[in-house]
């Protein structure tokens, strides 16, 4: 029997068990596309967390000085604006440096008086922090220069100072000075109140803090790495330049945000080979189910197969008329399942946030149908091999 003779009896045998035939390639759909879409789910999730952590200050390292509670404050172990430039000046992987000041502040919004973060910042700050300015502008190097009374408030505190109006270009009395408001920002990944931005916080040049405060000392410095390659090295370096800069004991806390960073890749990767192996089982449920069919197909078939092997149906050609029958279920459903997991994305794309995308890895699509083929050949050849070992004079025999 030539090739293309077989291929056509394998199809011819498949057409006309439709229904079963029908029923075994929906084990392998379901396998298929659960491989991709987990795949896709677990990559996707992975980028997402991480794309959020970095949304907080891309490669950030950020110190400040811990004072110990059973001792008072020295004034010169404290983080100071010379010591923001020597680290920028010293380091040559940190590419921007930023400082910030905070204290407690009321504003009286709607007859309500309430509290607010007042926090001084350097020109630098909103690059580093990565703020989203919603309306206006930032704080520039004239404002900074000049001490101008400027100020940008979050969108939260917008809402309440100024209802139904534009903000910016209007005043807002924070304590006993009034600002002028040139901007309107928010965290472009929130922080939950964990960093100075707060819900109601109005953010001032540091020159004017200074004043305001009567200190001139930095409660956090941030410096930003060059690459992700180089942040433990900055972490070290902006510790030494403080160290170096101040008396020996003081007590400087330098961080970055690689640990966690590590931490969510590190679940991602493992969530991505639960979810994997989820799929890889629910593929091997439907090879079983493929080799069942099978084997019930080369019972009722006993009777044909005998007849052909005594018209001269060599064992290679019955065995290879058997597994494609069964690769055949195996592609025709790892592609079926491959379409339905790339349309659900498209689908559901309306329902997620606007900055979510869900895109398709190719790896994902080239696995499944790789897994889906490799288990219809292994499920199917031991039916295949029982069909291509009858005995024809027994199977002639066979009712």
């Amino acid at each position: 029997m030539l090739r293309n003779e077989t291929v056509r009896v394998a199809v011819e045998a498949l057409w006309s068990n439709k229904l079963r035939a029908f029923l075994t390639t929906l084990g392998v759909v379901i396998g298929s596309a659960c491989i991709v879409l987990v795949i896709t789910v677990a990559i996707t999730g992975r980028q997402y967390v991480i794309g959020q952590i970095e949304g907080v200050g891309s490669n950030l390292v950020y110190a400040n000085y811990e004072v110990n509670p059973q001792q008072a404050v020295v004034k010169s172990d404290e983080i100071t604006i010379p010591d923001m430039y020597a680290v920028k000046a010293s380091l040559p992987n940190v590419i921007e440096v930023a400082g910030t000041r905070g204290t407690v502040a009321t504003v009286v919004t709607g007859g309500i008086e309430r509290s607010v973060a007042l926090v001084g910042v350097t020109e630098r700050f909103q690059a580093i922090r990565n703020l989203l300015i919603l309306k206006g502008r930032f704080i520039d190097s004239e404002d900074i220069q000049s001490r101008s009374k400027s100020c940008l408030i979050t969108d939260e505190l917008a809402e309440k100072a100024f209802p139904n109006q534009e903000p910016v270009g209007e005043h807002l009395r924070v304590g006993e000075i009034s600002f002028t408001v040139v901007g309107v920002f928010r965290e472009r990944v929130g922080t939950f109140g964990l960093s100075e931005i707060q819900r109601y916080t109005v953010l001032v040049p540091f020159p004017l803090m200074q004043y305001y405060t009567g200190d001139s000392s930095i409660d956090v410095l941030y410096a930003q790495a060059s690459s992700p390659d180089v942040v433990e090295s900055v972490t070290q370096g902006v510790e030494a330049v403080l160290r170096s800069r101040h008396p020996g004991g003081a007590n400087y806390v330098v961080q970055n945000l690689s640990g966690i960073l590590g931490a969510a890749r590190s679940i991602g990767t493992a969530l991505t080979i639960v979810l994997l192996v989820i799929g890889v089982i629910a593929m091997i449920v439907s090879g079983i189910g493929i080799m069942n069919i099978m084997l019930v197909t080369v019972t009722e078939r006993t009777r044909e197969i005998g007849i052909r092997k005594a018209i001269g149906a060599r064992h290679s050609e019955i065995l290879q008329q058997f597994l494609i029958e069964a690769m055949l279920i195996s592609a025709i459903g790892s592609l079926l399942g491959i379409l339905i997991a790339l349309a659900i994305p498209v689908l559901v794309r309306p329902l997620l946030p606007g900055n979510l995308r869900v895109p398709v890895p190719w790896m994902s699509v080239v696995l499944a149908f790789m897994v889906a083929c490799s288990t219809g050949l292994f499920f199917g050849y031991l039916p295949a091999n029982k069909a291509a070992r009858l005995d024809p004079t027994e199977s002639l025999h066979y009712e």
